[in-house]
Parts: C-alpha cells; sequence; structure tokens
C-alpha cells in the first residue's frame, strides 16, 4: 500500500512514518507550507503550527525523508489556511466568539486541501496518514473515530468535524500508543526529533497580531454594569480568563462575558462561568445522529461531563446536570459515548 503521511517536521509524524515503512508500506512525505514571510504578521518564537520557525520545520522534515529514503513533496496552503482559517479566527474573535482554528484546519486544509494538492500533482497514495493521537474502526460500511488510548495526548476533540470519506482513507498508527512509548520509538529509530518539544498553540506570536486591529480603551465591568477598571480592546480576553485582568477585587474574578459592540469585557466570581445548558450550532455527526445520554467536552483537555442531547437539525441542545466551566461562544463542543466521538457543534451565544 502505498501512503501519503503528513510531516510536520515533529516527533509524531516522524515516527508515524517509520513504523508504516517498516511495515512494508510505500511511503511519501508530504508537508502543508502555510507561512507567507509577506503576510505582514510577525510571528515569534514559541512551537506552533503556524509561524516563521515552519521553514525549520520543512527542512528537518525533509532532512528526515532524505535519511528514510522516501519521497518528500511541500504543497502551499497559505492561501487556503488565510482564507479558511485566518479570516474565520478575525471574523469570529472581533465578534466576541473563541474559535478554534485547529478544528477548522483539520477538517479544510490538513485534512482536505493538502491531500487533495498531492493528489493534484501527481502523487498517487491510497490512504493518508498523520501523528495524531486518535483511532479509527471500521464498523462495516461505516468508520468511526475514537479516542487515543493516551488519554494526556488525545486529539479526537480536533478532528470531530472530519467526514466519512476522510475518515475512510485515513490511518492514526499512533492512536494505540502513549507519547512515551512513542518517544521510546524514537530513540530506538535514532530521529532527532526525539526530545522536541510539542507544538503548544496554533499561532506563535500574540494572537491579537492576526486580527488587524488597533487596540482601543474599553470599561471592565461586573454583572451591574459598575466599571471596576480599563482594558485596551475587549479581543484580548477570552471567557474564563482570570490572570491579567488588573483588577482589584476581595474574591478572585474570571471573565464572564465579552461585548463587543460597547467593547466591554464583563467580570464576576466563579460561578458565575458555569453553564448547565448548552445550544449548538453547525453540528457534524460522524456515524449517526446522536440521541440521550452522552458525554461532552468543551477542552480537548477536560474529562467528558456527563450529559444529554436533543438534536434539531444542524443545531443541538445539550443538558449537563454537573455543568461545565467557562464555555465560550465560537468554542467546540464535542460528544462522547465511551470511547467514541459522536460528532459535535459550534457553541452559540444563547
Amino acid at each position: 500500500m502505498k501512503i501519503a503521511v503528513g510531516l510536520s517536521g515533529g516527533v509524531d509524524s516522524s515516527v508515524t512514518a517509520v513504523l508504516l515503512k517498516n511495515a512494508g508500506h510505500e511511503v511519501v512525505g508530504v508537508t502543508m507550507k502555510l507561512w507567507r514571510s509577506d503576510s505582514g504578521y510577525r510571528g515569534g518564537a514559541k512551537d506552533a503550527c503556524f509561524g516563521p520557525g515552519e521553514a525549520d520545520d520543512i527542512a528537518r522534515a525533509e532532512a528526515f525523508c532524505r535519511k528514510l529514503g522516501i519521497e518528500y513533496r511541500v504543497f502551499d496552503c497559505a492561501e487556503s489556511y488565510e482564507k479558511v482559517v485566518l479570516n474565520d479566527f478575525r471574523r469570529e474573535y472581533l465578534t466576541g466568539h473563541t474559535p478554534n482554528p485547529c478544528v477548522r484546519c483539520n477538517a479544510f486544509v490538513k485534512f482536505g486541501v493538502l491531500p487533495e494538492l498531492a493528489r493534484r500533482s501527481g502523487v498517487r497514495f491510497d490512504k493518508f496518514a498523520t501523528g495524531h493521537y486518535a483511532r479509527v474502526r471500521r464498523d462495516g460500511e461505516v468508520f468511526r473515530l475514537l479516542k487515543g488510548v493516551d488519554e494526556t495526548k488525545d486529539q479526537s476533540y480536533f478532528l470531530y468535524r472530519l467526514t466519512q470519506r476522510q475518515l475512510g482513507g485515513l490511518l492514526l498508527p499512533l492512536g494505540g500508543f502513549r507519547k512515551s512509548e512513542v518517544r521510546a520509538l524514537a530513540v530506538k529509530f535514532g530521529l532527532e526529533t526525539a526530545n522536541q518539544p510539542d507544538s503548544q498553540d496554533f499561532y506563535s506570536g500574540d494572537h491579537a497580531e492576526l486580527l488587524g486591529v488597533s487596540d482601543r480603551p474599553g470599561n471592565i465591568v461586573d454583572a451591574e454594569g459598575r466599571v471596576l477598571g480599563t482594558h485596551c480592546g475587549f479581543w484580548h480576553y477570552t471567557i474564563g480568563q482570570r490572570r491579567g485582568l488588573g483588577v482589584a477585587a476581595k474574591q478572585p474574578l474570571y471573565v464572564t462575558g465579552l461585548v463587543p459592540c460597547r467593547n466591554e469585557v464583563v467580570v464576576g466570581p466563579a460561578d458565575e462561568t458555569a453553564a448547565h445548558r448548552l445550544i449548538l450550532r453547525e453540528c457534524r455527526w460522524i456515524a449517526a445522529v446522536p440521541r440521550g445520554d452522552c458525554g461532552i467536552k468543551i477542552r480537548s483537555a477536560m474529562i467528558p461531563a456527563a450529559a444529554t442531547v436533543e438534536v434539531r437539525g444542524e443545531s443541538a441542545a445539550v443538558d449537563i446536570p454537573a455543568g461545565v466551566s467557562a464555555p465560550a461562544p465560537g468554542q467546540s463542543a464535542v460528544l462522547y459515548r465511551g470511547d467514541e466521538v459522536l460528532g459535535g457543534g459550534i457553541i452559540t451565544g444563547d
């Protein structure tokens, strides 16, 4: 079988390529180029998917493929990334929402544009593989998405919008491994990436830089509208944020709301961030429309909270008896049943 492996220059994708080659498959490495030096973005030094350090990642991936003796190709996905991911990020943030750019990137660019460009260029392959910590299981004619066995590294949250066609053509060899085992394999294989740190964010610089707006003074207020302090733009804050508010109070305060039309940041105690019911829009279901009991994640690292779901077309209402802390409009809420990802949607402001 010929397999195209999405290479990022990191340890996970490198180990994925070696495992597949050692299993007797014909492997080709493919990388999506996202950064443009003329974009006007400065970026930063931290390790991230999008930033000026991309050139080093590509050089590392190219050297790895040369050493492994496999073909390597780079495809320019910068225009698609700008239109699909960055424009959405900008639009959502400036309406007071907190988007998940990695979710959109995976669904439309990494598992969409990248393999399509590879095929158009003449790269022939039977399956597309990445180093994500998640699993795909075939159940008759249906493909199901499952958590990775390493709960601390599980990335299934970011893949919930993949289609049946995408899942059917996908291999995720690391889904059955723990991260420590993958690093041990990297050492065994003699990979230079064995001790390379994981990417921590989607952008290496200050997120506000991507918005293209200048700072503007506004007020920090409580639920009654009393002014407690000032800020330089609501877009510098997210729901649930505690640090960096610059407001003195007898109890810890958290961001509970953003009001773009008044450039206000609303703060309150922790209990004001809790929600017991969420309305989701733009829902996508992997195998079937769910109903009844499930688990819900509103952040990738959280333990799913017990919930019940009622689906209404492309929307859904999710009731969470114990509540969840600081759900933010624009975030993805992903539903689970045991290890299986049912799908999910975007949290509304309702």
